[in-house]
């Protein structure tokens, strides 16, 4: 199995798992490697240091504990992504229409995703209905690794 760092045009880093280096080369040339944040298929190999376990018996200390690297955030938010698929419903373009609809109890209560203006937002927000915007990553419907 390799494992190479691999960066899209848009500056988004993952890891991608092959059986083979010839393996990687194949499924890059035919399109089938994609940016699992932006769908983006120009996708190169990033530099790769070897992973050195050198333990100082030290703990890391509060400020390094509390602050994420860049790939910890990448991370995070690609969690989160698929937790909001999985556990919401997508009403689309109807989300501001169905957001009232379980606000005022015509409907029942449950968590959902969509797609509504800066204005419905803004009078959702008006009408004390809590709303907040999470880009998806085009790469969430599918297993991400």
């Amino acid at each position: 199995m390799k494992v190479f760092n691999l960066g899209c045009t848009h500056e988004h880093s993952f890891e991608g798992w092959f059986g083979s280096a010839d393996e990687f080369d194949t499924q890059l040339a035919s399109g089938l490697v994609e940016c699992p944040i932006c769908g983006d298929k120009a996708i190169r190999k990033l530099p790769a240091a070897p992973r050195l376990n050198l333990s100082s018996g030290h703990e890391p200390s509060q400020a390094q504990a509390q602050t994420p690297t860049p790939e910890q955030l990448q991370s995070m938010w690609l969690r989160m992504a698929r937790y909001v698929r999985e556990n919401t419903e997508d009403v689309g373009e109807r989300f501001a229409e169905e957001a009232r609809r379980i606000h005022y109890r015509e409907a029942p209560n449950r968590g959902i995703r969509g797609v509504a203006s800066r204005e419905d937002a803004s009078e959702l927000a008006d009408e004390g209905i809590e709303v907040f915007s999470f880009p998806m990553p085009k790469g969430s419907t599918e297993p991400i690794q």
